[in-house]
């Protein structure tokens, strides 16, 4: 079992310099206390608020920035590139007829970083 995500559970990214956190907005219509996430609130500046820095050279900023510096790593500001939804998600909970995020989950970025949920928002309900 794992925990239930909502508005504003906590995120951390593999290639960020900060956490971030979680937007979910209340069209599910389903409170737990605050907006309960599914796993299509992946949508980034929406739901996936930037990670401070990022350093990873897949970024073309970043790769463009490092290559002025003549090869030191040069972090830009982070742009979430979300390439697909919250995977695995809930199979027994489904929310607006989407599967129900939960602690567990995880989301790719197209600059090679992995997201995942550190805090999951609320501590009390837990899901399969």
């Amino acid at each position: 079992m794992a925990l239930l995500v909502t508005n504003g559970a906590m995120l951390t990214c593999s290639f960020g310099l900060a956490p971030s956190s979680l937007m979910v907005l209340p069209t599910a219509r389903v409170l737990s206390p605050s907006p309960v996430a599914t796993i299509s609130d992946c949508i980034p500046m929406t739901n996936i608020m930037p990670f401070g820095m990022c350093q990873s050279l897949a970024n073309p900023a970043v790769s463009a920035a490092t290559s002025a510096a003549m090869g030191v790593l040069t972090p830009q500001p982070c742009t979430p590139m979300i390439t697909g939804t919250w995977i695995p998600g809930s199979p027994t909970v489904l929310i607006g007829g989407k599967p129900a995020l939960n602690q567990s989950c995880k989301c790719m970025c197209a600059y090679a970083g992995v997201i995942q949920i550190t805090n999951p928002g609320q501590v009390k309900t837990q899901v399969k």
